[in-house]
């Protein structure tokens, strides 16, 4: 308690909106995720702590974009939009409005917590997929990395193997901002093996009857 008290504190003291400001820094210390002029997506940013510190990493040279379904209030440097990451819709107005393929995407999606962990730990595992999913669909480029808050459960080795099919390397890292009986880990993937997939033409007819 006298951890998170400390971290709430430091946050209203400094002026980031969200304690989890430092979960994402203390993850920067330790991993080295971001440059200066890096392209960034924050997938989940309400209410923008997360937007707010990758602002300072990337510097005046770097973009930030930032997504929630909910409203984010302004955040200067931040390019906010309000939608819903599972709808297909929202997907196409991201990579209209992304002219290029970012250099990382972060997320630190949660649910609305219902207090039962198999249901909780389960729609996070969806949500997160979600955001793995546009990452892998264009919108991260290759060699491009992704940083991540799950809830550890059943579905937690799974999603971590399918990461490590993705990306080069997996780390797993739970910062001392979080709550120390918190199921929360933080994974940090870099290197993304492939960029987008590009549609393969058909065959023409005489090489399919061959």
């Amino acid at each position: 308690m006298r951890r998170r008290e400390f971290y709430y504190r430091e946050a209203q003291r400094i002026g980031y909106r969200s304690r989890a400001t430092f979960k994402l820094k203390q993850i920067q210390d330790k991993f080295n995720v971001f440059k200066i002029g890096d392209i960034v997506l924050d997938v989940g940013a309400a209410p923008g702590g997360w937007s707010q510190i990758a602002t300072e990493f990337v510097g005046i040279p770097g973009r930030v974009y930032a997504i929630d379904i909910e409203f984010i209030e302004p955040i200067d440097f931040v390019i906010s939009i309000q939608g819903d990451i599972t709808d297909k819709k929202t997907h196409e107005r991201l990579m209209t409005l992304i002219s290029e393929p970012v250099d990382i995407i972060i997320s630190d999606l949660s649910p609305k917590v219902s207090g039962n962990w198999s249901t909780d730990h389960a729609r996070q595992i969806f949500l997160t997929e979600h955001a793995l999913r546009l990452a892998v669909s264009g919108l991260l480029k290759q060699g491009g990395k992704f940083v991540s808050k799950i809830f550890q459960g059943d579905l937690y080795e799974q999603f971590i193997a399918n990461l490590k099919v993705l990306f080069t390397v997996v780390y797993l890292f739970k910062p001392k901002a979080s709550r120390k009986g918190s199921a929360e880990i933080y994974v940090i993937a870099k290197g993304l093996k492939r960029g987008p997939r590009k549609k393969r033409k058909p065959a023409k007819k005489e090489e399919q009857n061959d």
